[in-house]
């Protein structure tokens, strides 16, 4: 476990999502690690924000091939021209097999059928060139769904399934291993507090609890905007308002009908748009206000009254 301690030290794009000491955690990065040494391929099963960029970094670095380069194909933005292009680059213009790194094949599942077929030829044992390359080449990709289910409804070749599922790692939700969150909000407000040069307020134990209460549906990555929302307001009973306010939510019986839910939905994913438009505004604009009113083309006035509405934004900050 040492090696993945000194890898996130050195790997600031880790974003500490490897980091944990629950029981989950620590079986996940053992198999983590030793599937790294190894040349296999591995696909990573994971929710939106758990964490499958930084294993897929993780993965690399701790492997032979950690000397070479770490090429990354985002799948849910690719036609197979395209795709055949970044497949040519990553696995094709190699001269020394050795050198020829890992392929992080990022969402898979986003592959039309046509992409998967051209994908599938670059890795198949057809021309011995490219067997030879793709071969050599460490595969990991990604999925946030189940690529049997996706197999069984013919959404996904199955060949291709299992020419990529070497080795399967599962990452946990932040729900199922809360007994790191102690340790992760430390790491994150640590990180902003260097990226911002400030210095917050301590969380109390009983903000502690009110964190691991909390079903966290954005994972890792909605702590990490929680944590740097104290460091940028220096607000520890703003941030917990608006988490209080969101299980609350959460936890409300929904109201008859089908079109009130709806109305209260859209109300409240409109008023969380309008407050992550502001803030980063605000942030682009180093809290200048009169700036941020003109990128968000509305007047001086709406802006203050939008901030002030919004409850999360009532002071200007000064960074």
């Amino acid at each position: 476990m040492d090696q993945i301690q000194a890898l996130v030290a050195e790997d600031p794009a880790s974003d500490g999502f490897v980091c944990g000491l629950g029981p989950a955690m620590l079986s996940l990065n053992a198999v983590a690690l030793e599937i790294a040494r190894t040349d296999i391929p591995v696909l990573i099963l994971g929710e939106s924000g758990s964490g499958k960029d930084s294993y897929a970094r993780l993965i690399h670095g701790l492997s032979p091939k950690a000397h070479a380069h770490l090429r990354t194909v985002n799948c849910s933005t690719v036609d197979p021209g395209d795709l055949l292009a970044q497949v040519h680059e990553a696995l094709g213009r190699v001269s020394d097999p050795e050198d020829s790194g890992s392929v992080y094949l990022d969402n898979i599942h986003e592959l039309d059928l046509a992409c998967q077929r051209v994908l599938l030829s670059h890795l198949s044992d057809g021309e011995k060139t490219r067997t030879r390359h793709a071969l050599c080449t460490r595969l990991i990709s990604s999925t946030t769904r189940s690529l049997d289910s996706e197999v069984e409804a013919g959404r996904f070749r199955r060949e291709l399934y299992f020419r990529l599922n070497g080795a399967c790692l599962r990452l946990p939700p932040l729900r199922e291993r809360n007994e790191d969150i102690p340790i992760l909000i430390e790491y994150f407000l640590n990180k902003h507090s260097r990226a911002l040069q400030k210095k917050p307020s301590p969380l109390s134990k009983k903000a502690i609890q009110t964190l691991v209460a909390y079903h966290w549906p954005g994972n890792i990555r909605e702590l990490e905007h929680f944590a740097r929302k104290i460091v940028l307001f220096d607000d520890v009973q703003m941030a917990l308002n608006d988490l209080r306010a969101a299980m609350i939510v959460s936890h409300k019986p929904m109201e008859k009908g089908r079109g009130a839910s709806l109305k209260v939905a859209a109300r409240a994913a409109s008023k969380e748009a309008e407050r992550e438009l502001i803030m980063q505004a605000l942030e682009r604009t180093r809290w200048n206000r009169k700036r941020a009113a003109q990128e968000l083309q509305v007047s001086y006035k709406s802006l203050l009254y939008k901030i002030k509405q919004l409850g999360s934004l009532d002071e200007e900050q000064q960074g």
